[in-house]
């Protein structure tokens, strides 16, 4: 169905990279970003998560790579995944130079903390060459000794004074393609931080909340904190961080970027919270639904409301609705289209909204081949 409203969201006008074949800023896509916490070198284990997380719908996954073995496992990795790879990577300056030939798609180094100028020369070269970009990662909770000492706990000022030392060895060596990350586990601290970054470079900025907790504290944090930084148009890729499996982390990321109009991929439930209204168990409903249906990738509205107070408003507003009744009356593009008995209601539902979803996709297709 058509937008109510225009988005009022305007992005920041940056630079754009390409992580693989996927454009990072300059209007492009908010990229959606998870890392694997398989160890390395269990190949088997790391490729199969990294798999259920782009069927998930992750666009770039980030891959620790702290030893020289851990690089080997990480070029066999590469070759049997085709989404786009970031590796991890500190201090060892070799360790970045055997990922750039084993086809890494993303350098994620700090190159203040690589060591003396001609090792970080070696990997900037070596990024220049294949066209690699890096990412300058900067966190509240590995801050320089001296910023430390300087500031006295981490603070915004402190990300981003650390920030810009790793960019101006960037920049001295005549290296722009980069995108940047000032994490901290604050909310406050982290928007901050990336607002004031934000006004002084024009590269890609990767966001997230770092350590922002488990599936659900972690989820409201980051919801917070990167939905008031999107709000306000900043922010090229996203990581959810949670200590979770990281398909929960890409699954929030969507729900995040739709919330806002930023992307739309799959079905974005209306559900109410139910009431003695109800006519159906509408949260049963919804929790037996939203997983049946996770398959699907067609962009749509489905609501399902359990009473005729809002149910009908709310489905003439959707692709696919449920309103609440004696019987249930279900809307189809906004239209009365069929009547359901709660005998079977989730089977008969699921049906009605993969036929829709089936009906979009044709009509797209069709609109394709018309403009061809």
């Amino acid at each position: 169905m058509s937008a109510l409203f225009e988005n009022p969201i305007k992005r920041r006008k940056t630079r754009q990279i390409m992580v693989g074949n996927v454009p990072v800023g300059g209007g492009a896509p908010i990229a959606i970003q998870t890392m694997t916490n398989t160890e390395t070198t269990d190949i088997d284990a790391t490729v199969a998560q990294i798999m259920r997380a782009q069927d998930a719908g992750a666009d770039i996954v980030r891959v620790s790579v702290p030893t020289m073995e851990a690089a080997e496992a990480f070029g066999e990795i590469r070759r049997q995944v085709s989404v786009p790879l970031v590796s991890d990577i500190h201090f060892d300056y070799r360790i970045a130079l055997r990922v750039a030939e084993l086809g890494v798609d993303c350098l994620r180094i700090n190159p203040g903390n690589i060591g003396r100028e001609d090792r970080v020369r070696a990997v900037v070269d070596a990024a220049r060459e294949r066209n690699i970009p890096i990412r300058i990662g900067v966190n509240a909770g590995s801050l320089e000794k001296d910023l430390q000492k300087k500031y006295g706990e981490p603070t915004p000022d402190a990300l981003v004074e650390s920030a810009m030392r790793h960019i101006d060895i960037l920049d001295r060596l005549d290296f722009q393609d980069y995108k940047l990350s000032l994490k901290a586990s604050d909310i406050f601290m982290t928007v901050a931080a990336y607002k004031k970054i934000a006004a002084q470079i024009d590269q890609p900025l990767h966001l997230g909340i770092t350590e922002a907790g488990g599936l659900r504290g972690g989820t409201v944090k980051s919801s917070i904190g990167l939905g008031l930084l999107l709000w306000e148009g900043i922010g090229d890729t996203i990581r959810v961080s949670l200590a979770a499996d990281p398909v929960e982390e890409v699954k929030v990321g969507w729900d995040m970027l739709k919330s806002l109009k930023l992307r739309s991929r799959g079905i974005n439930f209306i559900a109410c919270p139910s009431c003695s209204r109800q006519n159906f168990d509408v949260i049963k409903t919804m929790n037996e639904l939203e997983m049946r249906v996770e398959d699907i990738r067609t962009s749509m509205d489905v609501s399902v409301i359990g009473c005729v107070v809002n149910g009908p408003g709310e489905a003439k507003e959707t692709d696919v609705g449920l309103a609440g009744g004696q019987p249930n009356l279900v809307y189809i593009d906004g239209k009365p289209a069929q009547k359901l008995s709660n005998d079977n209601l989730v089977d008969d539902l699921e049906k009605l909204i993969r036929q829709r979803a089936e009906d979009i996709e044709k009509q797209r297709n069709e609109l394709i081949a018309s403009d061809a």
